[in-house]
């Protein structure tokens, strides 16, 4: 009967959306908000709040960082930078990018977040968390984690949209110039610059909306809510041509577009030559050709009066004329157009988004297919190909952000590409990274976003299945095959990875029951041998060729190799560090070898001695088999199961000492210390001494019980694994 405002802190989230009540049990709730859900069992007076696979972006960028970071303004959080790549490399059982790789960068919920293109310490925030109410700009520094409020006119602006001088909507455009990082557009119903830092601003425009004050009024219903999230006639789009220095396009969210040539002296407006623009639709997003100056493309969104087609304009002559370009888009109550961009290596190839879909064309828009793959649908907000990784990377309003890694065969597919029987595509280079330390974080985080596949990715086309699995083969500088892959084969474009290592020993296997638990049964596969490592090298940089092999068609591609930006090691270091782990692989190979040459004979002494029942030949079996496993436990740990943590229970064997010494060089780029250099000189003299005494034990004492089986006509003992 009585209701009380519960205070912030102590509220289930913010921005709350949905609440269910147990009928059954009212001390229990679910309230939905912005942020996930939040459960209370206790009427509410205490809240777990539970993450979701869920973020509403306005919008997406990327920095030049290696690996790159991806920002926006998330609905009701702040300003967000993350990285495309955490580097963690599944340390502490952390598979992905944990939530705590991310961090606010200045401004707030709404607006851009837009990195400058050359310096990524530097990131512009039009965004401030309730409304421009000014025309908040925010100029953030990544090294000092600490910001700067350089509001275009920073008087507050609450109110009606007719009452204010600078109408600055909740996501107001942020530009940054391709030609002078210091130059940097914001739109109110004006087009404002500064070029030193936001330190002043001047309007560059006159007004370029229609500025109809009947849809400027307070609004809100029975309770007003005028923070600027409304505004009506305002500029919503900004781009200045890659090209050509001082030619900016401005689209406003009332249905205009203008373009200057001269970095605003004057303005043209081009909106009559629109034909099909819907009145009052919203221009979004526009992308200015990097190919030709009088290109550009426009999304213009029209769900605010109820027009649901998709819109899509390009203009060839600075916008003298336009054509509407939307065949192939889908056509729904949720298909009107939201983001577009164009590639930066193929003209001609764009990328659309619109309320539930991402689309692609190959021929200038002239026809449009879906990009959705594994995508899920969702309000396509923002889409920016980061060029040096060449990777396409979108913001939805609902799912966050997504990455679809390497656009090699979308940017060099062609006619002749998909008449071809097989094509291998132009591979991009690889970064060699190695493994940083993880942040705290929880477990089990549902938020956890997905690393890309760690090494190189190899695309190749096939026309059919071909008959025999694609093999794909990579060769170093020396022309030395390192590496051999089994590809997949379907119909169509085909991707695996590389992982940069080269092939690594083969398995080292144990055929007998772990002593003491001979319950324990093992098939003919054997079970591992505790301590016995497979080595795989991650290969220097440099430069490889891959080799494409169909049935009887082969294809070639170079691939570079580089160097981790962020590693100390030299590369002559992670040289010495190649050949130390070689070195220590040979070991490990002859280890393995001789742990199968005694599993081989204890394999067999154990069958012949289940088929005699001579006394004489038994007792020398099992002389021979004592001595066997007694050699054996100084290489491996027969006791050791495999389960539990028995294998802390016990010394180290030879076979894990030479397993040990790999793993610790293994971590970074820096070539092997001299106590790992002394380390693996003892182990192979180890090794070496075992395997004498090995040959001999097999010279004289298991010849010797070979001709005691001899003279009774039983099998005799081979050391040979292949027996």
């Amino acid at each position: 009967r009585t209701l009380f405002q519960v205070p912030r802190p102590d509220a289930p989230g913010g921005d709350h959306h949905d609440m269910w009540i147990d009928p059954t049990n009212p001390d229990r709730m679910i309230v939905a908000h912005d942020q996930g859900l939040s459960i209370s069992i206790n009427r509410g007076k205490t809240w777990f709040r539970q993450r979701l696979t869920n973020a509403q972006m306005y919008h997406v960028t990327v920095d030049n960082a290696v690996p790159y970071n991806v920002l926006g303004n998330k609905q009701d959080e702040p300003t967000y930078r993350g990285p495309s790549n955490s580097r963690i490399m599944g340390q502490r059982g952390i598979t992905g990018i944990p939530r705590g790789m991310w961090h606010h960068v200045g401004g707030g919920e709404s607006g851009w977040a837009t990195p400058d293109p050359t310096d990524p310490n530097i990131v512009w925030s039009s965004a401030s968390g309730s409304g421009m109410v000014g025309g908040i700009v925010v100029r953030y520094e990544e090294d000092r984690r600490q910001y700067r409020h350089v509001e275009v006119w920073p008087e507050q602006s609450r109110g009606a949209a007719r009452d204010v001088r600078f109408r600055f909507v909740w996501d107001a455009p942020i530009h940054i110039s391709p030609h002078d990082n210091e130059t940097v557009y914001v739109g109110s119903q004006h087009v404002h610059r500064t070029r030193n830092g936001g330190q002043s601003w001047e309007v560059i425009s006159p007004d370029l909306t229609w500025d109809d004050e009947s849809r400027q009024m307070l609004s809100g219903g029975l309770t007003g809510d005028n923070i600027g999230v409304e505004y009506a006639g305002t500029v919503f789009g900004i781009t200045e041509s890659p090209i050509e220095a001082g030619m900016i396009w401005a689209g406003t969210n009332d249905g205009k577009l203008h373009l200057t040539r001269d970095g605003g002296g004057t303005w043209t407006e081009v909106t009559e030559n629109m034909q099909g623009l819907p009145e009052w639709g919203a221009v979004r997003s526009i992308a200015a050709s990097r190919y030709d100056v009088c290109t550009a493309y426009v999304a213009v969104d029209g769900h605010q009066v109820n027009v649901r087609d998709p819109h899509v304009f390009r203009t060839r002559d600075c916008g003298e004329s336009f054509d509407r370009i939307v065949d192939g888009i889908t056509p729904s109550m949720l298909s009107y157009t939201k983001s577009i961009a164009e590639d930066p290596k193929r003209q001609g190839l764009l990328y659309v988004g619109t309320e539930n879909a991402i689309y692609v064309s190959f021929n200038d828009g002239d026809d449009w297919q879906t990009l959705q793959n594994n995508l899920p649908h969702a309000p396509v907000s923002g889409i920016v190909v980061q060029e040096h990784f060449n990777d396409l990377v979108i913001g939805t309003y609902w799912r966050g952000f997504w990455i679809l890694d390497d656009l090699a065969p979308i940017q060099q597919m062609t006619e002749e590409v998909m008449r071809s029987s097989s094509h291998l595509f132009e591979l991009r280079d690889t970064y060699r990274f190695r493994p940083i330390t993880p942040p705290s974080v929880p477990y089990s985080d549902p938020t956890e976003g997905q690393d890309p596949e760690y090494g190189a990715s190899i695309n190749y086309w096939l026309g059919e299945p071909s008959a025999s699995s694609p093999t794909i083969e990579i060769f170093d500088e020396m022309g030395r095959v390192v590496r051999t892959l089994q590809g997949t084969n379907h119909t169509g474009v085909n991707r695996i990875h590389w992982d940069l290592a080269d092939e690594s020993n083969g398995p080292i296997q144990l055929f007998t029951s772990p002593m003491y638990a001979e319950h324990m049964m093992v098939g003919e596969e054997g079970r591992p041998a505790p301590g016995g490592r497979q080595i795989a090298i991650l290969m220097p940089p440099g430069n490889y060729t891959v080799r494409l092999i169909v049935d009887d068609e082969t294809h070639e591609q170079p691939l570079t190799v580089i160097k981790d930006p962020h590693s100390a090691g030299s590369e002559a270091d992670i040289t010495a560090q190649v050949a130390f782990l070689k070195g220590v692989r040979e070991d490990v190979v002859r280890a393995g070898e001789a742990v199968h040459r005694v599993e081989a004979m204890r394999v067999q002494l154990a069958t012949v001695k289940r088929f005699t029942d001579d006394p004489a030949v038994v007792e020398s079996i099992e002389g021979v088999e004592d001595k066997l496993v007694e050699m054996q436990m100084e290489m491996v740990d027969l006791r050791l199961t495999g389960q539990g943590q028995d294998g802390v229970r016990f010394g180290a064997p030879l076979l894990q000492k030479l397993g040990y010494v790999s793993g610790g060089i293994s971590v970074a780029d820096f070539p092997p210390t001299n106590q790992e250099g002394e380390v693996k000189v003892l182990l192979n003299g180890m090794l070496n001494e075992y395997i004498e005494r090995l040959d001999e034990y097999v010279s004289d004492e298991v010849n010797e019980l070979n001709q005691m089986l001899r003279a009774r006509g039983l099998v005799i003992i081979s050391d040979s694994p292949d027996r």
